[in-house]
This record gives structure tokens, C-alpha cells and sequence, in this order.
């Protein structure tokens, strides 16, 4: 099984999906995703670093549409409390996918200690159902692409990174607000 990096990790997440409300947390993550494969139903998150889950479960709570959160392991931790409030909805058509480098790589490489700790044990003690623990694109994409057909409840998802980066494209240029209206009127379609 082939090893993944972040870039990796986002086509095979942007693969397996399509029209399904998807955020992608701060940093990197949302400059690959906009990078990639710039949708409206993506949601790029601006300075709200370990918010994702939060702005996700808002999202698949008021539309009951399967959501798909993609998380970084430093996001995940700064606020896990979006864990604890994810796994007691019994009934939340959340995908949390979180990528695991180690590190805040978007802030200067800074490391983040989920290499001590277990994110799949975390997920389940917080009342997440189903816990999945990936490391390549093909398993990634079809987990994904099964999950968005068929979730109900919070599903957990942590993909472990490894490899070399590719180039990290710009900032995404969007207006916010512009950027807020776009995803609100996908958001209304479905």
C-alpha cells in the first residue's frame, strides 16, 4: 500500500465525493483542496483553527446531508471537545476524516503530539461509532466514497501522512464573504 501526503490524502477524499457539503480545515488543507478541485459546495475555513468538526456538525444538523469534515491531527486537538459533542449525536451524517502528519505544518512544522496520542481511541471514547485507521489513497477513497453513500451517524476516519509534500498552492483568494454566499446557496440546493 503506497504511502500518502496531505495533497494525496485530499484527491483521494475529492475523489470519493461530489456534491456533499465538505470542510476543510485552516491552513494547507484548504489551499490543496481549492488548489485541486475548487467546488462550491467546499467550505475553506480562515482562522478558526480546531473548528472544523464544530462548523461540520452545524452543517450536517441543520441540512441532514452527509458531511464531510476533513480535520488536521493539530486542529483535532486543539479543540476536542468537537470530538466529545460529534460522538454523543447518535444521529449526525458526519464523515471526519483527520489527517495525521504530526505537525502544525501550516505554522512553521511545529510538532503536535498525536504521535503519543491514540486518535482512533479518542474518537471512540468520545462515542464515535465507526473508527477507521488508513494509510494509502486507494483505502482512503473507498472508505470515503462507501461512507458519503451510507452514514447515518459520526463516522471517524484518521489517515496517517507520510512522504514528502508537493508545493502548497496559494492562499485561497476568495472573498469570505463571497466566499460564505457561494457555499450558503449549495447549501439550499440540496
Amino acid at each position: 500500500m503506497a504511502a500518502v501526503n496531505k495533497t494525496d490524502a485530499i484527491r483521494a477524499i475529492l475523489a470519493a465525493t461530489t456534491d456533499e457539503p465538505t470542510v476543510f480545515t485552516t491552513g494547507y488543507a484548504s489551499r490543496i483542496a481549492c488548489g485541486l478541485d475548487d467546488r462550491p459546495n467546499h467550505f475553506y475555513m480562515t482562522g478558526s483553527m480546531g473548528l472544523a468538526s464544530s462548523i461540520g456538525m452545524g452543517i450536517a444538523q441543520q441540512t441532514g446531508r452527509r458531511t464531510v469534515v476533513v480535520d488536521g491531527d493539530g486542529s483535532l486537538l486543539m479543540n476536542p471537545v468537537g470530538l466529545m459533542t460529534a460522538g454523543a449525536l447518535d444521529l449526525l451524517p458526519m464523515i471526519h476524516v483527520v489527517l495525521d502528519d504530526g505537525s502544525y505544518a501550516s505554522t512553521g512544522g511545529q510538532s503536535v503530539p498525536s504521535g503519543r496520542a491514540d486518535l482512533c481511541a479518542l474518537a471512540e471514547a468520545c462515542g464515535y461509532q465507526r473508527i477507521h485507521d488508513v494509510d494509502g489513497f486507494d483505502e482512503l477513497r473507498a472508505l470515503v466514497s462507501a461512507e458519503v453513500v451510507s452514514c447515518a451517524s459520526p463516522v471517524f476516519i484518521r489517515c496517517a501522512l507520510r512522504g514528502p509534500e508537493a508545493p502548497i498552492p496559494a492562499r485561497v483568494a476568495a472573498d469570505l464573504g463571497d466566499h460564505a454566499q457561494r457555499f450558503a446557496a449549495t447549501l439550499q440546493c440540496g
